[in-house]
């Protein structure tokens, strides 16, 4: 369990340091410790870590975008981020099925993606400031309001932390399996 408070602290912490540094905006653990959690954790508890970081850092997040923007998240749209990232646990399942680095970095593209288009899709529908017909969900998509960074940076961030975290996380959990003692038959017993 040390491991995983450890993820949590960490996780949250680079969410919330990455809001004052643009460059790294969307650039973030989380989706990546949530598919891969799925793919390597036998222990369901342990799947809770990303989204409890997410929680947690949402709430800083929140206070933060209302104190700069004057503009504060909506608890419907935090409940769309948490079930992207639950989404990734059945996605994390299917890989490890049959796990290979194809399918970690296909599942990794595959969980970027649909956060991407169900996250702008639900700003789309949520924010007045977008037109609610087909250019403004494009807008929505690719450039987003004036006063934030484009969306397709964030996109861009997301998909490229997405691959970054799942190989980190991926080669770690890989190179631990290969160093970990394996076990010893117990000896066959010839008497009857």
């Amino acid at each position: 369990m040390p491991f995983a408070l450890a993820l949590l602290v960490l996780a949250a912490g680079w969410r919330i340091v990455a809001i004052h540094v643009p460059a790294l905006a969307n650039f973030a653990p989380l989706m990546a410790l949530a598919f891969c959690g799925a793919v390597y954790f036998t222990d369901r508890r342990l799947w809770l870590v990303p989204l409890a970081a997410l929680v947690l850092s949402d709430l800083y997040l929140d206070h933060y975008y209302a104190s700069t923007f004057g503009e504060s998240w909506t608890w419907s749209s935090a409940v769309v981020r948490a079930l992207c990232f639950t989404a990734a646990i059945p996605l994390g399942l299917w890989v490890a099925k049959r796990r290979n680095w194809v399918r970690l970095f296909g599942g990794a593209l595959v969980g970027a993606v649909v956060f991407y288009l169900v996250t702008n899709t639900d700003a789309w529908l949520r924010d007045p400031f977008y037109i609610k017909n087909l250019a403004g969900w494009w807008q929505a998509l690719t450039v987003g309001r004036p006063e934030f960074p484009p969306t397709v940076l964030f996109f861009r961030n997301t998909l490229l932390s997405d691959l970054f975290f799942t190989g980190i996380f991926a080669a770690v959990m890989e190179f631990a399996a290969r160093r970990a003692p394996k076990p010893v038959a117990e000896p066959v017993s010839h008497e009857e």
